[in-house]
């Protein structure tokens, strides 16, 4: 029998975050996860700005050894292509310079930040980790939750208990209420392969809108050692609608599209095609209750546009990490009290997914993403524009106003 003030369930990103944070806030926490780790995660693998600013807020000594792993590429910027085949590439920042060590991203396969995340989840003394104990049963009780493991023989009673546990979360559905909602889900494939030609210059990741897949895309990112995380995604309704087949869609991508094609004639694939689902936050919805608060895919936080998940994750554990301090300061864990935590993931967060929701709701017209990019690429005046709204949320604000696109004709 394990007794704490607070329970984490979930040792991804959302959950290892909240863990660290609650740590270096001097706040003890039991964090439990189904698997034992080094274990893979399907996912896209990019690592936004959002994950290292906090890492660096966090602690910069953390942030160095991340950068010491030599298990991620830096990324400086994202090259669009749209449906009409023309590139755009988005620099994360305008003239930048490269530099060692100064990225504003990163791309790392999971199995390999989530264990550097686990190896610094296992340097803080205050926080227990229970890795391959998967709870089943989430039991309401009058001063917070009763959790019993598959086997019986973990229990644990916890005052607030913090669901990071990803997108198939058992207690996010059944306790909490977020069921899957076809048009704010998605389905995704990812591959790894060797031997990708015509990367572009420093690591752009890429993202190419197909007239067949609009508003999903097919994407390259790149890794180490040569290699690449390749896949595509789609939004669940329209998959449906249009009766696309993910893998033969993804396949005949790679074998037949003419700019695609070649630069895989050579390559390797490595491992198998693994599928993984995205629960959307282009929908606002309650992330808290009475004794509990969701983060990350368990919060249905993943990008409406991108489908990037593991920046809302960390940013969403770290509020709840300031939350749950709150809480246990004013002894209170009622529902009320903890509709605080849903505000500010609102403010921080939930602005930005609205703002992509209605990009991803652009995306749907081919035109329109051929019409836009001829107008960008074009023009460096609008591409440096551009490159300022990665940190200017105000910036972005301006995409899905007509007006903007008119005076962005006009600017030479």
């Amino acid at each position: 029998m394990y007794k704490t003030d607070v329970c984490i369930l979930g040792a991804g990103p959302g959950g290892a975050a909240t863990a660290l944070r609650l740590s270096y806030l001097g706040i003890p926490s039991i964090l439990i996860d189904k698997s034992t780790f080094p274990r893979d995660k399907v996912c896209g693998d990019a690592i936004s700005g959002k994950v290292t600013t906090l890492i660096s807020r966090l602690d910069p000594a953390m942030m160095e050894r991340f950068h010491d792993l030599g298990k991620q590429v830096d990324v400086w910027g994202i090259r669009f292509v749209a449906p009409n085949r023309k590139a755009l590439d988005l620099p994360f920042t305008p003239n930048y310079v490269r530099q060692e060590k100064a990225a504003p991203g990163y791309v790392a396969k999971r199995l390999d930040f989530d264990q550097f995340l686990i190896d610094e989840v296992k340097r803080r003394s205050n926080i227990t980790f229970l890795e391959g104990v998967e709870v089943r049963e989430f039991t309401k009780v009058d001063n917070g939750f009763h959790l019993t493991d598959k086997d019986g023989m973990y229990q644990i009673l916890c005052k607030l208990l913090i669901d990071g546990s990803g997108a198939h979360s058992p207690f996010s559905r059944r306790h909490a209420g977020l069921p899957v909602e076809p048009n704010h889900y998605a389905g995704a494939l990812r591959a790894y392969y060797r031997g990708i030609t015509q990367m572009p210059t420093d690591n752009f990741i890429e993202l190419r809108f197909l007239k067949e897949l609009t508003p999903g895309y097919f994407w390259i990112f790149p890794l180490p050692n040569g290699e690449a995380n390749v896949g595509l995604g789609m939004r669940t309704d329209v998959m449906k609608r249009k009766k696309i087949n993910l893998r033969e869609t993804m396949e005949k991508v790679i074998e037949e599209h003419p700019d695609i094609a070649p630069r895989f004639q050579g390559a390797e694939r490595i491992g198998r095609v693994e599928g993984y689902g995205l629960p959307l936050g282009s929908k606002k919805r309650t992330l808290s209750g009475e004794n509990y608060m969701l983060v990350g895919d368990a919060a249905h936080l993943i990008d409406p546009l991108t489908g990037e998940g593991i920046g809302n994750a960390f940013y969403s554990g770290f509020i709840a990490a300031e939350q749950a301090e709150k809480c246990l300061q004013a002894n209170n864990f009622s529902a009320a009290f903890l509709r605080d935590y849903d505000i500010r993931i609102q403010r921080v967060l939930g602005e930005e997914m609205r703002l992509t929701y209605q990009l991803q709701q652009m995306a749907r017209f081919p035109w329109l993403v051929n019409g836009i990019t001829n107008i960008i690429a074009s023009n460096k005046k609008v591409i440096d524009y551009l490159s300022n709204m990665y940190t200017d949320f105000s910036l972005r604000e301006q995409l899905v106003k007509p007006w903007f696109w008119v005076k962005m004709m006009m600017k030479k």
